[in-house]
């Protein structure tokens, strides 16, 4: 599962702005480039260079690549990995905006004992270092200055997907497809015991991706007899086909035990976009995606009985399913395009190039330059389960390295 396929698009999106992607250590995945700058190479002074930033955040061969590099700025996603690149861009004299999407300012701060203290204090050392914080919703901007933010800093801005054409009309071979991973917070748990509540319907399940909990879901499906499918984790293109051979998407996204929680799911949009809605909770940002009873269903985290009475709505009215399906995909054409979200992020760029707080957004034409875009979080360096570009992304500069004002994963 290419679970950062977001960031790639964002930055191969980019116009006025021109992209270089720069990761601490390679894995090799479905959106991984062979022109991916790799700052830690596989081999024994690679991994002692990438532990030594990771313990201190210090880098000399981090700091060598931004200076050959020249990006006017760079782009960090998720918090922790701010930090690992926040030191370098201050020596640097780079400006550096950070993107947070969920679990790097919900379960890491809560975690107990000395790592969680240091997440703490990492995170208000990137957020006072960085020009311009992005959340990608409302609920992640309110965690982030919780955790110490300058409310002046931190900004909302939804990532976007591509919306491609409207898709033909075909038979559906999958009733309710599930895409993402297997941990706690997606709910999958949830989602097996739903479809379990109904019988008489025999909903075709279908789940794509992988993660820790898969075996667990599937021994349980089994035991409920569910009419289930896994096939893994799958390329973006085949997600799309499956996605659009289904009549509703399940993300039933709760807040895990240890606090994670999402931030927006990228799968939500992806399925709007080719028309198919989607059933989820009242969980994070996911109601500025579906709004209840318009463009999908909406119930309490956790409610499985809720959570099957949707599914139940939608499977049964054929013709509500397919308004809310061309509701959801005019929703997200509206507000969640990755052209035109693409376009706000440049403008930001401009402004944390310019060393300034985010003003109302100004679309003035400009040169190409380049930004430096973090690809994913280093945290996952070497995790190949996950599949990602490298970490960290860096754009060289097209103009001059910009001076620095001290002030990026999920998943799908």
């Amino acid at each position: 599962m290419a679970s950062e396929t977001f960031i790639r698009n964002q930055g191969n999106a980019l116009r006025r702005w021109q992209p270089v992607f720069l990761g601490a250590t390679k894995v090799e995945s479905f959106v991984a480039a062979d022109t991916d700058v790799i700052a830690y190479p596989d081999s024994r002074q690679g991994r002692r260079g990438f532990l030594l930033l990771k313990l201190t955040g210090e880098s000399r061969r981090l700091r060598s690549l931004l200076t050959r590099l020249r990006p006017a700025v760079v782009h960090a996603h998720f918090g922790g990995d701010g930090w690992l690149i926040s030191g370098s861009a201050v020596r640097c004299g780079i400006p550096l905006v950070i993107t947070l999407h969920g679990y790097d300012v919900t379960r890491l701060p809560d975690v107990s004992g000395p790592r969680g203290v240091r997440h703490r204090r990492n995170l208000r050392t990137a957020f006072a270092r960085a020009t311009l914080i992005i959340a990608v919703s409302e609920f992640i901007r309110r965690k982030a200055i919780e955790l110490g933010a300058d409310p002046a800093k931190v900004v909302v801005h939804h990532t976007g997907v591509p919306i491609p054409p409207t898709p033909e009309a075909a038979p559906k071979q999958w009733d309710v497809v599930f895409v993402g991973r297997f941990v706690e917070k997606k709910g999958t748990d949830d989602l097996v015991e739903a479809l379990a509540l109904l019988p008489e319907l025999r909903p075709r399940a279908l789940f794509i991706g992988t993660g820790p909990l898969e075996e667990a879901v599937r021994r349980r499906a089994a035991e409920l007899g569910v009419d289930a499918t896994f096939l893994g984790g799958q390329e973006p293109a085949v997600v799309a086909r499956r996605m659009a051979g289904s009549r509703i998407l399940a993300a039933p996204s709760k807040t895990a035990s240890d606090g994670d929680s999402e931030g927006l799911p990228t799968t939500i949009l992806e399925a709007a976009s080719l028309g198919v809605p989607t059933v989820s909770t009242h969980h994070s940002g996911i109601p500025e995606a579906v709004l209840h009873g318009e463009t999908g269903l909406l119930c309490a985290e956790g409610d499985r009985s809720a959570l099957a009475e949707n599914i139940r709505q939608l499977l049964t009215d054929e013709a509500r399913c397919a308004r809310l399906g061309q509701a959801a995909r005019g929703h997200v054409a509206a507000h969640f395009d990755l052209d035109r979200q693409t376009r706000l992020l440049e403008e930001l760029y401009d402004t944390a190039a310019d060393h300034g707080l985010p003003p109302p957004r100004i679309a003035a034409p400009q040169p190409a330059r380049r930004a430096a875009d973090h690809a994913g979080p280093l945290s996952w360096a070497g995790a190949a389960a996950v599949a990602r570009p490298g970490r960290f992304g860096a754009p060289p500069s097209s103009r001059r390295p910009a001076p620095f004002r001290s002030a990026p994963a999920p998943s799908r």
